[in-house]
C-alpha cells in the first residue's frame, strides 16, 4: 500500500463535486487500500477521495480501530437530532472548528464487493459521515463552522480579529 499526498485547503480538488464510481476495478480497490493506509498514517478517522486529488465518490472511515468502512457512492438517506462539536480535517491542518451536525445518520453505499449496504451512526460516526460526504460535494467543515479554533501551547483558542 502507498501513502497518498493529502491536498490542503486552497487546492481546487477540494471544491469540486465528485463523479460517481461506475465500476469497481482493481484500481478502485487499490485506491481504497491506499486511502485507508494514508488516513491511518495521518492519524485521521476519515478520508475522502478528493482529499487525495481523486474526484470520485469514495470515502473511508475508521472511528473504532480495526473497523474500517469503505463507502463507494455514499449518500445520506436519513438524519436526525443535533450535536454541536469540534471538527478538524486532514486537509485543513492546524485548525479546528465548532460545527453543528445531526446526531444520527444512516448512509447507503456500495462496498468494495459491489454490494449495496446501509450503515448507521451516532455521535462521532454520524459526524464523520456528514464531514466526509460533504467533501464529495466540494464542501469543507470550515464552511459550516460557527467558530474556528487555532492551536497554542495550551491547546486551542478562538481567534478574535478584534484583539489585534
Amino acid at each position: 500500500m502507498a501513502k497518498l499526498n493529502i491536498v490542503k485547503v486552497g487546492d481546487s480538488a477540494l471544491r469540486k463535486v465528485c463523479r460517481p464510481v461506475t465500476a469497481i476495478t482493481p484500481r478502485t480497490l487499490r485506491l481504497l487500500d491506499d486511502m485507508v493506509d494514508t488516513m491511518r498514517r495521518a492519524d485521521g478517522v476519515g478520508l475522502a477521495a478528493p482529499q487525495v486529488g481523486i474526484l470520485r465518490r469514495i470515502v473511508v472511515i475508521e472511528v473504532e480501530p480495526g473497523e474500517v468502512l469503505e463507502l463507494i457512492n455514499p449518500e445520506i438517506v436519513e438524519a436526525s437530532g443535533e450535536q454541536i462539536g469540534t471538527e478538524g480535517c486532514l486537509s485543513v491542518p492546524g485548525k479546528q472548528g465548532i460545527v453543528k451536525r445531526p446526531s444520527y445518520v444512516r448512509v447507503k453505499a456500495i462496498d468494495r464487493n459491489g454490494v449495496e449496504r446501509e450503515y448507521e451512526g451516532t455521535d462521532l460516526l454520524a459526524r464523520c459521515f456528514c464531514h466526509e460526504l460533504d467533501h464529495l460535494d466540494g464542501k469543507l467543515y470550515i464552511d459550516k463552522a460557527t467558530k474556528i479554533l487555532y492551536p497554542d501551547a495550551e491547546g486551542y483558542y478562538e481567534y478574535d480579529e478584534d484583539e489585534d
